[in-house]
């Protein structure tokens, strides 16, 4: 089933860093906003362990200072401190950030992004911007004044944030989502189409409103393209716009560590982004009870069919991006006996070489209830051991399951015992 969102809308889309979670007839709905200050979950108050607040702790104690740079102002120290690489680096240049009028073709804002925190930066900005996840409550949203003057502190930003980031599109938890508009010169979404996109999206719809680098066998994809025409918005498309290596010309590359929008790392965090919010809706669920108004069950079999790549669209590669991305992401491991890796990048006719997202090493993932987790373990060996025949996961070739099971068996020591008691890919 397609899950990529189609909205019409008058304005556009106001945030996008980092789809559609379907509502079961005739079961009580609960508003998000109760939802987030309902005790179980508490989403402004809980304690917090993420990344950008242990790193505010180091900041204050003075363990850890950041150093500001002409331009760019602490963007680098902050990449260096978070171990966040400078090759994640992708560009969006539509008006969709509270930063917007800053943001245009010829000053785009700039993401980076590791496993559980991302980092936005617009040119001439007053701050920088994060998304950090937090093992318990989910995304955490924060933003760095660029001024160098005292110690500089990391602000939670619910206000500005959560208002665009909590909808249908990120599963009803504050979360990232990626956007696909069709730009005007600068920058601003015209009045059409908005796709919200991830790994189950087709590459024709993809990336409107973003600077897309690299080699691939696509024929269209929305990147890179200025519709100059309203009453024609996909004449934007050409191959000019959908076939781009280097930006060079484009905009004035000071202040910007790369001047590469890696169409890699596009993928893999078009993917990361619905991998977090559904690990938080199912964190959620489990925490809420009867009080989430929909049965666990159902946001545990959107997590698992997600994280298997069931209806991954066809990728027209092979593809690969202008930096090393892609090879150091590969490397990150963990790995089996045999080499092998969640991590291991296809991008030939799919993203992952192993059909499961390496996010089931992340620490949200570990630190889901146990009763969630163990519905996840449970709905994941019924796929991937062939216990459920439904068509829908025809898709996953019997050696893709056997592979899957045998990396988890050697990389993920909480997997229950039945995982080991007989081979999958049945």
């Amino acid at each position: 089933m397609r899950l990529t969102v189609t909205f019409r809308l008058l304005l556009p889309v106001l945030a996008i860093i980092w789809c559609l979670a379907a509502t079961v007839a005739g079961q009580r709905q609960v508003a998000p906003s109760l939802v987030r200050n309902h005790p179980a979950i508490a989403y402004a108050t809980s304690p917090q362990s993420d990344r950008i607040f242990a790193l505010n702790q180091q900041l204050k104690s003075g363990e850890v200072r950041l150093e500001a740079e002409p331009g760019s102002g602490y963007l680098r120290s902050v990449l260096g401190v978070l171990d966040v690489p400078v090759e994640s680096q992708v560009l969006v240049f539509s008006k969709t950030s509270f930063q917007a009028r800053k943001i245009s073709p010829q000053n785009p804002r700039a993401i980076y992004f590791g496993d559980d925190v991302a980092v936005g930066y617009v040119r001439g900005g007053d701050v920088l911007e994060f998304i950090s996840q937090d093992p318990k409550i989910g995304s955490v949203f924060y933003t760095l004044k660029q001024t160098d003057d005292g110690v500089p502190q990391f602000e939670r930003n619910d206000a500005s944030c959560v208002f665009c980031h909590v909808s249908d599109v990120t599963y009803n938890v504050p979360g990232p989502f990626i956007g696909s508009v069709f730009p005007t010169a600068d920058g601003t979404a015209n009045y059409g189409p908005v796709y919200l996109t991830d790994h189950r999206s087709p590459f024709g719809i993809r990336w409107g409103g973003w600077y897309v680098t690299g080699i691939h066998k696509a024929e269209r994809h929305m990147g890179n393209a200025i519709a100059s025409d309203p009453g024609d918005l996909f004449s934007m498309v050409t191959p000019q716009t959908v076939h781009v290596r280097s930006l060079a010309g484009r905009f004035d590359p000071a202040g910007f560590p790369l001047l590469t929008s890696d169409i890699v790392a596009l993928m893999v965090l078009e993917h990361q982004a619905g991998m977090m919010n559904l690990i938080t809706r199912v964190g959620w669920d489990a925490r809420l009870g009867a009080d989430a108004g929909r049965p666990l069950t159902q946001s545990v079999t959107e997590l698992v069919d997600y994280m298997l790549f069931v209806d991954e669209a066809f990728i027209p590669g092979p593809l690969a991006g202008p930096t090393a991305f892609a090879k150091n992401f590969s490397a990150r491991g963990p790995f089996d006996r045999q080499g092998r890796s969640l991590r291991q990048l296809d991008t030939r006719t799919r993203l992952l070489k192993f059909p499961c997202s390496y996010m089931i090493y992340s620490k949200a993932f570990d630190a889901l209830p146990e009763t969630a987790k163990s519905a996840v373990y449970a709905r994941l060996w019924d796929v991937l051991s062939g216990h459920d025949t439904d068509k829908v996961y025809r898709s996953l070739a019997p050696a893709d399951r056997e592979a899957v099971i045998q990396i988890l068996r050697e990389t993920k020591p909480d997997l229950p015992d039945y995982f080991y008691s007989f081979s999958g890919g049945a």
